[in-house]
């Protein structure tokens, strides 16, 4: 497996993810080769990331259009490790990996059949003022939820 920086253990950090979201690979989102696209994963990171704000919460207040902050990503990486194919079913997994005063780190893992990692990601979250595009500090309940569904200790 090659070395992707943000990963020390692949065998400790897969164990810690405890939320996912199925995908299944539309035949859209193949290439002439016959492969996932490589954007596509940056698609299933998006539906996993707001899958898991949901099931924290989150979502509720954000889509509101009077509640005052909103997140957006600030930056958001992929490592591809095995081809993925038209079909393909695949558990796109997310968790908070370090929490900001305003930002939180997530990272991605696809796997497919259960057990094979076909690509990985890694990407920062900040949560800002719809009206000023200026950080909002997350509260101790979103610190709390985050820390409780990702084992964070800190």
């Amino acid at each position: 497996m090659p070395r992707i920086t943000y990963i020390e253990d692949m065998n400790k950090w897969r164990e810690t993810f405890q939320f996912s979201h199925p995908v299944t690979v539309r035949f859209s989102e193949t290439d002439m080769f016959g492969h996932l696209n490589n954007t596509v994963p940056f698609t299933y990171f998006e539906l996993a990331r707001i899958e898991y704000f949901k099931d924290l919460g989150f979502m509720k207040n954000w889509v509101d259009p009077t509640f005052e902050s909103i997140p957006v990503v600030a930056d958001l990486q992929c490592d591809y490790i095995k081809q993925v194919f038209y079909d393909d079913h695949l558990q796109i997994f997310v968790k908070a990996v370090s929490i900001g005063n305003s930002s939180v780190d997530l990272h991605y893992m696809a796997v497919k059949n259960e057990e094979e990692i076909v690509f990985t990601g890694r990407g920062t979250i900040v949560q800002i003022s719809r009206h000023t595009g200026k950080s909002i500090p997350w509260n101790e309940d979103m610190k709390k939820l985050f820390k409780q569904t990702s084992g964070l200790t800190v």
